[in-house]
């Protein structure tokens, strides 16, 4: 285990980015508006949003601790941890860029079909943001984020 896995930022790289943007087709053709996850973030908030690398379950890789909808899409902000595994290999290739999509994994509420094809995404029950190399919506992307001030 590294020596500060157990500090207060338990070794983590800080990210931000959107996970999903309003009103831009992704590559199935799905359009998220505005509002679709106003109530799931209500319920959950960013704690019960888990984060994972490519969509695995069974291996969190870090915390979400911001999550909200603006004018742009979905802003996510969190912490890849490196006191596991999977986390310090995930951190190691978001420094690196090797990797910098995110990508949501969500059971759709209310939708609308679209003339073009693809859907109308309306309301959404957000489960998961995760790092992804390859995001469904090619704008989805992370940056590597100044550390939160830790309060004294």
């Amino acid at each position: 285990m590294e020596p500060d896995a157990f500090a207060p930022d338990g070794g983590a790289l800080p990210i931000e980015g959107y996970a999903s943007l309003f009103n831009i087709p992704d590559l199935n053709g799905d359009v998220v508006r505005p509002g679709a996850f106003a109530r799931s973030l209500k319920r959950q908030g960013a704690r019960g949003v888990r984060m994972l690398f490519q969509h695995e379950a069974g291996e969190p890789v870090g915390v979400w601790d911001e999550m909200r909808e603006d004018a742009t899409g979905l802003y996510v902000r969190g912490r890849v941890l490196k006191a596991a595994p999977r986390g310090r290999a995930t951190a190691s290739l978001i420094a690196q860029g090797a990797v910098d999509g995110l990508s949501i994994g969500f059971r759709t509420i209310r939708f609308a079909p679209l003339k073009a094809g693809g859907r109308e995404l309306i309301e959404l029950d957000l489960w998961e943001v995760s790092v992804v190399t390859f995001p469904m919506l090619p704008q989805a992307r992370l940056r590597v984020a100044e550390p939160a001030a830790v309060a004294a």
